[in-house]
């Protein structure tokens, strides 16, 4: 498969060509980020290619996002507890400074991060944690991906009910 989805990241999420969909939500898609120097990074996209902003859903729509974002940061923090006892936390957080089209970063954090990063935003980390090759994606992340898919799948909807099980 080649990157062209990261080019069209919602509208490959909706053909199912993206691969870092782990399960397709309410109001968006979580994903599992490209980089994992924080494991267990994950995104939620909107499922609407042209929204770029929170204010440009309807109420009903924008409250299933936040819903969204609170259910993949739940099971973040869930997936990752258990696989990392260092976990600390997440951080949420919808910033909308380069792509343009509306999504919220789920990041956890760890007490084993460096004392001058841990207590500071993650975009704070050197450049090199965005770029170097052991921190991407990869096959070496399938336990993590299989964990926040798990989470995600017993997690419940807005409305209560439990979520059906997918594939992603």
């Amino acid at each position: 498969m080649t990157d062209e989805w990261r080019t069209d990241r919602i509208g490959s999420a909706l053909r199912g060509d993206n691969p870092t969909v782990l399960r397709r939500l309410d109001a968006g898609f979580a994903v599992i980020g490209d980089v994992q120097f924080l494991p267990g990074y994950a995104v939620l996209l909107v499922d609407e290619p042209h929204v770029q902003r929170l204010s440009d859903l309807p109420r009903a729509k924008r409250l299933a996002f936040l819903s969204d974002m609170d259910r993949l940061g739940e099971a973040v923090e869930r997936a990752c507890r258990r696989l990392d006892p260092a976990f600390r936390r997440v951080n949420l957080e919808i910033l909308g400074n380069t792509d343009p089209f509306l999504h919220a970063h789920v990041w956890p954090r760890y007490t084993w991060e460096p004392a001058e990063r841990v207590g500071r935003p993650v975009w704070l980390y050197p450049d090199d944690r965005w770029s170097d090759e052991r921190y991407r994606l990869g096959p070496a992340h399938e336990e993590l991906r299989a964990a926040l898919g798990r989470e995600l799948d017993v997690s419940r909807r807005s409305d209560g009910t439990p979520t059906a099980p997918t594939d992603g």
